[in-house]
């Protein structure tokens, strides 16, 4: 089941990613040597939101051992967990692949519910839930607001199996 999820992960970065990390910090660039085409017009905005989820992901990763393994651990792991949020969210605003979407939807339910457990784990309190935005950030004030996405298949916590019929995993399991 885990490499399962694995390979999801992998082919939303996959599909997300569209060239060298070089690019993905400069996203006006096409795709070096070996790759196929410039980045078009159109992918501009996913890649400048891909590349700041990464930005802000590496530096909430680096963190400075406090001695407490736990807490480093969490430290380390939660901003690891929202960058993969953060990507997904990119793409459901920017992606149209039926399954990729799919597949987006359920990383972004299971990264929030192993937040949650790391941060229950180590005694941090949860913030308070907000709505997932899925519409590009340019929208104008005179377009309907962020619609979340249709209901995730994988509402349950880390019900890997897609199409499965066994009973969920217990919610607060962090398997990562």
């Amino acid at each position: 089941m885990r490499h399962r999820h694995l390979a999801c992960v992998a082919a939303i970065l996959a599909a997300s990613i569209a060239g060298s990390a070089a690019e993905a910090h400069d996203p006006h660039r096409g795709v070096q040597a070996g790759g196929s085409s410039p980045a078009t017009a159109a992918e501009v905005p996913f890649l400048e939101e891909n590349a700041a989820a990464m930005d802000r992901m590496m530096a909430g990763m680096d963190v400075a051992p406090t001695g407490d393994l736990d807490a480093d651990f969490t430290a380390m792991m939660i901003p690891h967990h929202q960058g993969a949020i953060d990507m997904a969210v990119a793409y459901l605003r920017y992606g149209t692949n039926p399954q990729l979407r799919r597949l987006a939807q359920e990383i972004v339910v299971e990264q929030q519910q192993e937040i949650a457990a790391m941060r229950l784990a180590v005694g941090q309190s949860l913030p308070p839930s907000a709505p997932v935005p899925t519409q590009p950030a340019a929208a104008s004030p005179a377009e309907p607001a962020a619609t979340p996405p249709a209901a995730p298949i994988a509402a349950s916590a880390h019900q890997h199996d897609h199409g499965s019929d066994a009973a969920p995993a217990p919610p607060a399991v962090a398997r990562h």
